[in-house]
């Protein structure tokens, strides 16, 4: 509903000017809150079907005065249509006149809840929330079962055909909380989302929920892999027969190559010199070596670089980069979707702004004398 009345609907509408009056003056938020004190007559099955109902008829007589065909008006042509009938010159979207399905207007979680005794259908109606507890009491009811099943297990002893594994969560995550919110037609609180993913999380670390693995999937969302796009270079065998990876990377003016050779002892050298030498401040250590310590293999590979350019904190950024790449063929495919969502192999674009001619640097400006 729009935020601000539109009085040129008055003229047009004539004896409808204060029921539209009434309900597009009224702020979405003040709309919202009358709509969730409303009682059972107000959102009761006939109610939200007469609705429709006039929805449905509105849009036909639209139809009409616009000279479509009513069977083919969409709701973009509605939205259209609205907008020339009643141009208004208010920035806010939501202050405008607008012609919504009841669906869209009325608060989902408010209708039909009642009976023909006034009594509510769902047992937790009063908690204010009873989709978010009904959702919380039915994952901790099937929580309840997979432990009892695990405790039956070890005291009769396992078989080959029990033993199963926790539900493969793949590439996707948990939902959001305006996802969640979306599902339930609730407001959910930051506490409830923690609550519900900290349920959620021991649900699925359970050894034996993989009979469970279709409603937590339920709950979560594929991510899109881009790791396939990535491109990996290939293993390459050196004449003591051990498999190496190159790999070329770029930050500022700096451009640095790296070498790492599997089966070593964990030995770094830049430009022939040792690490320590080389950096000696401990943020561009750290840099160079978060690659290989969120791979797992710290210590494992050898690192041979060579870098050019620039000062040493965009050396160690070029090398960071470079190591991240050529990490990629020691890695499994769900590793490598890792790294690309840590954020490992985007590079750096960032320049150095050119000053500007008139003021002391890019930004900087020369200091205001009066004489």
């Amino acid at each position: 509903m729009a935020a601000s009345c539109v009085r040129t609907a008055g003229s047009v509408l004539g004896k409808y000017r204060t029921h539209w009056s009434r309900q597009i003056c009224s702020s979405s938020a003040l709309l919202r809150k009358n709509l969730a004190a409303a009682g059972p007559e107000r959102f009761s099955l006939e109610f939200v079907q007469k609705q429709v109902e006039e929805f449905e008829v509105g849009k036909r007589h639209l139809a009409n005065m616009m000279g479509e065909d009513p069977e083919t008006f969409t709701q973009e042509d509605i939205d259209r249509s609205i907008s020339y009938l009643f141009p208004s010159g208010l920035f806010e979207k939501r202050s405008r006149p607008l012609m919504k399905p009841p669906a869209e207007i009325f608060p989902r979680q408010r209708v039909v809840q009642w009976g023909e005794d006034r009594r509510p259908f769902h047992f937790l109606f009063y908690t204010g929330k009873q989709a978010y507890y009904s959702l919380m009491h039915e994952t901790y009811s099937r929580f309840i079962q997979v432990e009892r099943r695990q405790d039956r297990l070890r005291a009769t002893g396992p078989t080959d055909s029990d033993l199963t594994k926790p539900p493969s969560l793949g590439t996707s995550r948990w939902v959001f909380k305006e996802e969640l919110e979306a599902m339930l037609v609730e407001t959910v609180t930051d506490q409830d989302y923690t609550r519900f993913l900290q349920l959620m999380e021991c649900l699925a670390a359970l050894p034996q929920a993989e009979g469970e693995e279709s409603w937590v999937l339920k709950h979560r969302r594929q991510v899109e892999v881009q790791a396939s796009k990535q491109e990996v270079p290939p293993l390459q065998t050196d004449a003591q027969g051990r498999a190496y990876s190159t790999a070329e990377g770029r930050r500022k003016t700096s451009s640095g190559s790296v070498v790492l050779r599997d089966a070593g002892s964990g030995h770094v050298t830049i430009n022939g010199t040792d690490l320590l030498s080389y950096f000696p401040v401990f943020q561009d250590r750290e840099q160079l070596m978060f690659p290989l310590q969120f791979g797992g293999l710290l210590g494992r590979l050898d690192l041979e670089a060579e870098v050019r350019g620039g000062g040493r904190a965009s050396q160690a950024g070029a090398l960071r980069l470079a190591t991240a790449r050529a990490l990629l063929s020691f890695l499994s495919a769900r590793e490598v979707e890792n790294t690309r969502q840590a954020g490992l192999l985007t590079p750096d674009p960032r320049l150095r702004e050119r000053d500007k001619p008139g003021q002391e640097g890019a930004r900087k400006k020369f200091t205001w004398k009066k004489r």
